[in-house]
C-alpha cells in the first residue's frame, strides 16, 4: 500500500514545521508547501527526500494551486491527508486598517485555504477517502485588532463545517484544530510585557507549543479517526472557555 501521502501548507517554520515532523515521523510522506523557499530548502536538508518533497507555491493563485495538485497527484498518484497552515496577520484597530491589509489576510487564510480544498476535494472524493484538517484559531471568537484575522479564522470554522456535510459520505473527514497562544516565530515579536499578561490570562499560565498542535493535527488525520467530522478543537489551554484576567 505503501506510505500515506500528506500536503501541508506553510510548512517551513512554526507550526507547520511540527507537523511535518510529526508526520513524517508517523512514516507519511510529506509535501511541504511554503511560499517562503528559502526557508523551504532549509527544512528538506533536515530530512530524507524518500520522507519530504518541497514545491514553493503561492496559495492565493487558482491555477498555482491547480498546478500544485496536479504534480502531486502525477507524482505520487493519490493524496491522503491536507493540512492547511498557511496563514498571516496584519492587525490594527478597525479604524486604522487598511482595506489592502483586510484583503491580503482574506486572501492566503481563507480564500487560499478554499482553494486548497477545493483541489483535495476533487481527488478524495475519487478516491472515497481522506482527511482535511485546517488550522483555524481561538481568535475566531474575537480579538481586538484582529477584526481581518479573526473573521478569516471564523471563515475557516464555517467552512469545515460545510466540507464534512458535502464529503462524508466519499470518507472524506473535514476538521478544523484552533491553536492559542502558542510558542512561535509570529508570538516571539510580541512585546515582552504584552507577551506577559497573555501568559497570565491563560488558564494554565503557559504557551503551548507547536508540537502540541501537532499531535491533534496527527490525531485527526489518523485512518483510525473515521467518524470524528465538522468538529474544531481547540489546542489553547483552556482560552477559549472564557477564562480571563
Amino acid at each position: 500500500m505503501g506510505k500515506r501521502i500528506a500536503i501541508v501548507t506553510g510548512a517551513a517554520k512554526g507550526i507547520g514545521k511540527a507537523v511535518v515532523e510529526r508526520l513524517i515521523h508517523e512514516n507519511y510522506f510529506v509535501v511541504a508547501v511554503d511560499i517562503d523557499e528559502k526557508s523551504g530548502k532549509k527544512l528538506i536538508t533536515e530530512f530524507d527526500k524518500t520522507k519530504l518533497s518541497f514545491a514553493k507555491a503561492n496559495i492565493c493563485k487558482e491555477k498555482i494551486v491547480q498546478h500544485l495538485f496536479e504534480k502531486i497527484i502525477k507524482e505520487y498518484k493519490k493524496i491522503d491527508v491536507l493540512v492547511n497552515n498557511a496563514g498571516i496577520i496584519r492587525d490594527n484597530m478597525i479604524w486604522n486598517m487598511t482595506s489592502e491589509d483586510f484583503d491580503l489576510v482574506m486572501d492566503v487564510n481563507l480564500k487560499g485555504t478554499w482553494l486548497m480544498c477545493r483541489e483535495a476535494a476533487k481527488i478524495m472524493k475519487q478516491q472515497n477517502s481522506g482527511r482535511i484538517i485546517n488550522i483555524s484559531s481561538r481568535a475566531w471568537l474575537g480579538n481586538r485588532g484582529q477584526s481581518n484575522y479573526s473573521a478569516s479564522k471564523a471563515g475557516i470554522v464555517s467552512l469545515t463545517r460545510v466540507l464534512a456535510l458535502e464529503l462524508g459520505k466519499y470518507n472524506v473527514m473535514v476538521n478544523a484544530v484552533a491553536p492559542g497562544l502558542i510558542d512561535t516565530p509570529l508570538t516571539e515579536k510580541i512585546e515582552k510585557e504584552v507577551l506577559l499578561k497573555l501568559i497570565e490570562a491563560q488558564p494554565t499560565k503557559k504557551m503551548g507549543k507547536p508540537e502540541d498542535v501537532a499531535n491533534a493535527v496527527s490525531f485527526l488525520a489518523s485512518e483510525n479517526t473515521r467518524f470524528i467530522t465538522g468538529q474544531t478543537i481547540y489546542i489553547d489551554g483552556g482560552k477559549s472557555i472564557g477564562a480571563g484576567l
